[in-house]
């Protein structure tokens, strides 16, 4: 970026619904190049006549799909145009990469920062928007040397304004929802001066609306020097989302980049902090999954407020918060399922389940989960899985599993059953289980059984990440 580097951070507020392809419009494929053209680099060429058009479209399409966790098609498909018409950061998202800085060594030469609030949104009392604006700086504030001074006239380091639409620094906001805020990298004049959108309505702490604390600390971090990462649980990740400002702990990507910078908090006592959330890794051999089910002939795997999604193109998959995609859903699920006779996804959690068909909630969900006909005294499930041959859905409970039959709705006679007695070599919990390609696929820890659900051989033992294909060389 050129001097006085500007920042974005807008919504992803919405689920992402998918349309018949005769609903994709030539206004979708306008969208579609400015869209590539903005945030991917997309160039146009330079040509006369007809052929004038852009190029490597087939490329930047598939840049962005991977990007978002979308089916790398390289085609304007609905997903993709869906993804496109949701509000979105303006920063470009072809480079980005886990924590970045902005280089050129823009950063603050000085521990001893000033901020300034210049005028408030009427959306929160003063006090509501001075308690998240300390806040804010102080969650950077708590792992680097940084200090920040509240100064009250005069220009500060960091001046902070609400305003609308054109508001005096060439970058317009845009009206409701879109651009929540903007924040310029460390430099003299504007440089660490960050700006809210008054077109929104900003929050203390509920969720109908934008949380300024959140939106806030993701904005001083590009203040202090930081540019996006593509870290899905990162605070500098492009996209808003909803965290609880009461219980938020800066994640460790985001620490190391602002370390990278200033380096540690001397005076931090590290028995006294809460230990940095990391963003799980499909390279870690040992992790243990939640759950994992397919949903319309994909891959999903589920691991506290993250999910992988993997199709049968893609060599490695993609990762995404699960309420980016599911808004309304749990996170550190205990179990989830697709059933083909309802084309409905479930997920479970305690005595709770959730039900989606793709990624809407069905009306009148979550349910208790008795709906199944579950004995009362079932507190969680701890895994399902539907067979397509039979149309059987078989739910693990501890050491035991019962079968529930999808056309009828009711539970099979005669269960449950011992899980070990039913399937050879496993003697462990069940913690997940899907079938895939006429297979069955039960996890117990970091291993994974294959198993034939009509004759109940085992063929193979596997690491969890057989399916889940580590991209670490």
């Amino acid at each position: 970026m050129r001097a006085h580097s500007l920042c974005i951070i807008l919504s992803l507020g919405a689920a992402v619904y998918c349309m018949p392809a005769s609903q994709v419009t030539n206004e979708d494929e306008g969208l579609a190049k400015s869209y590539l053209k903005s945030f991917f680099n997309l160039t146009e060429e330079t040509g006369r006549g007809p052929r004038r058009g852009f190029r490597s479209l087939r490329r930047k399409l598939s840049e962005m799909q991977r990007f978002f966790g979308l089916h790398i098609t390289g085609t304007l498909d609905t997903e993709t145009i869906d993804m496109m018409k949701k509000p979105r950061c303006g920063v470009p998202d072809g480079n980005l990469a886990r924590f970045s800085t902005f280089g050129r060594n823009l950063k603050w030469e000085k521990n001893s920062l000033t901020y300034r609030i210049e005028n408030y949104t009427p959306d929160m009392s003063p006090s509501e928007i001075d308690d998240s604006i300390e806040k804010a700086l102080q969650v950077w504030a708590k792992v680097t040397p940084l200090r920040f001074t509240r100064i009250y006239s005069g220009t500060a380091d960091i001046m902070i304004s609400f305003g609308r639409q054109a508001h005096g620094d060439y970058y317009p906001f845009d009206g409701p929802d879109g651009t929540l805020a903007h924040a310029f990298a460390p430099s003299p004049g504007i440089g660490g001066d960050a700006h809210f959108d008054d077109d929104e309505t900003f929050t203390f702490r509920s969720n109908r609306g934008y949380v300024l604390f959140m939106v806030a600390a993701h904005e001083f971090g590009h203040s202090l020097g930081l540019s996006h990462s593509d870290d899905p649980g990162a605070l500098m990740y492009p996209v808003y989302t909803y965290r609880n400002p009461d219980s938020f702990v800066l994640p460790r990507d985001d620490v190391n980049g602002i370390q990278s910078l200033y380096g540690s908090n001397p005076d931090k006592d590290p028995s006294g902090e809460p230990e940095a959330p990391t963003t799980p890794d499909a390279c870690d051999s040992t992790m243990v999954l939640d759950a994992v089910t397919t949903l319309r002939g994909e891959m999903f795997f589920f691991k506290d407020s993250f999910f992988w999604r993997s199709y049968p193109q893609s060599t490695t998959p993609q990762q995404s918060l699960i309420r980016n995609f599911w808004p309304s859903a749990p996170v550190n699920i205990d179990a989830a399922y697709e059933s083909r006779q309802s084309d409905r996804i479930y997920f479970f959690k305690g005595q709770r389940v959730w039900a989606f068909n793709g990624y809407q909630r069905v009306h009148g969900y979550p349910k208790k989960l008795s709906i199944f006909g579950l004995p009362r005294n079932v507190k969680k499930i701890d895994a399902a899985l539907y067979d397509v041959d039979s149309g059987k859905t078989l739910f693990f409970v501890d050491n035991y599993y019962y079968s529930y039959d999808e056309a009828r709705r009711t539970m099979d006679q005669g269960f449950p059953k011992r899980v070990d007695r039913s399937f050879s070599g496993l003697s462990g919990k069940v913690t997940a289980a899907f079938q895939y390609r006429g297979f069955s696929y039960i996890y117990s820890g970091p291993y994974m059984f294959e198993y034939s659900l009509r004759t109940k051989w085992l063929y193979r033992v596997l690491r969890n990440r057989y399916f889940l294909r580590c991209n670490n060389f």
